[in-house]
């Protein structure tokens, strides 16, 4: 092949690889939004529009700042950076691409991190170049990671939320939030006529939480999109941060409707207390893994702490004596219904039928979650082997 026609493969290359990461940010965008803000658009805080562009703006200063770690992780150390070649990267990011087009057809969150690392995996398997070292420590983080954000949240749902509740008393009035006055020359932004100023400051800490939320999907999943063309050397990293995070915002804005609307209505109806629990565990515990450059899963450890929150609640229906006696909690409650007594019954004192008003979770949407977390990695990495283990690579 003469030098103008190969250089004109690699340029075609280059652009196709291009495309192909942004379709992987976009679905990214589709998916993380919603585990983001599903919380605070399921508890009426935030519309989708405005939860679509605080995603697009903080998912992009996450990746900006602690996301480079993963980068670095995925672009280099789990396989060697000599492996990405132009086509390997094509291949590997169509390959996390499809499966999460998969997972957001059928309206799930899926775990890119897990996807994204199990394509770079299957090409490390091929090629007989997997750092098993680096893979142990990311399969480990993944494993431990859900248990401590279901124990933490279920710590916190049976002995700390019922007192935060009623202290806190975040009540959503009806009515506007927030009304704009124009009865003077200068409009001047007032509470709604039913807003109370506790409920004005809930609400704005649970958009602070999402946006941090944000925050931590962008750190952890840019790299998903961009790492192998930063580790081949065909994107500079923060052109690869860029490209990404913008590709991240199209899917929040297009696709992102979907997942909300699981996230948000079907896993669970999230009184205001809950979503803070929630986004604040699950995304603390995602920014410090990607700071230590683990890539891991916001959907997973998310609707792990809807389950442990709603769990721990459950069990203030019995003492830990009680369950030891064979007493089980009942589960399938809402446990996460609003308290407003003087004083917290102590535990093993509330009824059961105080926490029944709705389910607290959708078995068969969290089942159907849990499926796609473990179908779209697994089709990820097979598909990956099989194809670099061909004689057309």
């Amino acid at each position: 092949m003469s030098q103008p026609q190969g250089h004109v493969v690699v340029e075609a290359l280059l652009f196709v690889g291009l495309l192909v990461a942004v379709f992987v940010g976009f679905n990214i965008g589709g998916s993380s939004t919603g585990v983001a803000f599903g919380p605070a658009v399921g508890s009426q805080v935030l519309g989708k529009l405005a939860a679509a562009g605080l995603m697009t703006t903080f998912a992009l200063l996450g990746g900006w700042t602690i996301g480079r770690e993963v980068v670095a992780k995925m672009g280099g150390e789990i396989v060697p950076q000599s492996e990405f070649t132009l086509l390997a990267t094509v291949a590997v990011l169509f390959f996390v691409g499809l499966a999460l087009l998969v997972s957001n057809t059928f309206g799930v969150p899926a775990s890119t991190s897990m996807t994204a690392v199990g394509a770079i995996a299957g090409l490390g398997l091929a090629r007989g170049s997997l750092n098993s070292d680096v893979m142990l420590e990311i399969i480990s983080w993944w494993i431990v990671a859900p248990v401590i954000a279901f124990w933490i949240c279920a710590v916190l749902g049976r002995y700390v939320y019922p007192y935060l509740d009623a202290w806190l008393q975040l009540d959503q009035t009806p009515g506007a939030l927030v009304t704009l006055d124009r009865s003077s020359m200068i409009p001047r932004i007032r509470l709604g006529p039913n807003t109370t100023l506790r409920e004005f400051g809930s609400t704005v800490l649970v958009v602070l939480v999402a946006c941090y939320m944000a925050f931590s999907a962008g750190a952890s999943n840019v790299a998903n999109a961009v790492a192998p063309l930063v580790g081949n050397g065909a994107l500079e990293m923060n052109t690869g941060i860029l490209l990404a995070g913008g590709a991240i915002g199209l899917g929040a804005f297009t696709i992102a409707r979907r997942t909300l609307d699981t996230v948000g209505n079907d896993l669970t109806e999230l009184p205001i207390l809950a979503a803070l629990i929630v986004e604040t565990v699950s995304a603390s515990l995602i920014s410090f893994l990607s700071a230590i450059g683990i890539p891991a899963s916001l959907a997973v450890s998310a609707t792990m702490c809807i389950v442990g929150l709603g769990w721990g609640r459950a069990t203030r229906t019995v003492t830990i004596g009680d369950a030891l006696g064979g007493e089980a909690p009942q589960v399938s409650v809402n446990a996460l219904t609003v308290e407003r007594e003087d004083e917290v019954p102590k535990m093993g004192e509330e009824a059961p039928d105080e926490l029944s008003a709705h389910d607290l979770f959708d078995p068969g949407t969290t089942g159907r979650v849990i499926f796609f977390w473990m179908l779209t990695p697994s089709l990820s990495a097979i598909a990956s082997y099989a194809l670099f283990s061909s004689r057309f690579f």
